[in-house]
């Protein structure tokens, strides 16, 4: 689990109100130290448990540039949500027999 914190100048009223962001993957072993930038894409946010307000918690997947031209993102090697929901997608009247299990320990 990686975090980053934000603040935006305005209260989240959607996930079009959120934007991308980014961070060095090269210190995470997602990225060589050539092409290092990951790009973080949010794809679910909710009330901030802990801060209250109109704090957020965002949920993103990552992605990271194809080649050197930084016209095209892929899937980063860590990135497995982008290949479920695809899945999920498209037969959205199935119930799927596997999910998406993330587990944390905050200390």
């Amino acid at each position: 689990m990686r975090a980053k914190c934000r603040t935006l100048p305005k209260k989240i009223e959607s996930l079009a109100d959120l934007p991308e962001w980014n961070y060095d993957g090269s210190s995470t072993y997602q990225a060589t130290t050539e092409s290092s930038e990951i790009i973080l894409k949010p794809v679910f946010y909710f009330p901030d448990p802990f801060r209250g307000g109109d704090n957020v918690m965002v949920l993103c997947e990552t992605y990271s540039w194809t080649d050197g031209t930084f016209k095209e993102l892929t899937p980063a090697n860590t990135n497995f949500r982008k290949y479920a929901k695809e899945i999920f997608d498209a037969k959205p009247d199935e119930e799927p027999w596997f999910g998406i299990e993330q587990e944390y320990i905050l200390l």
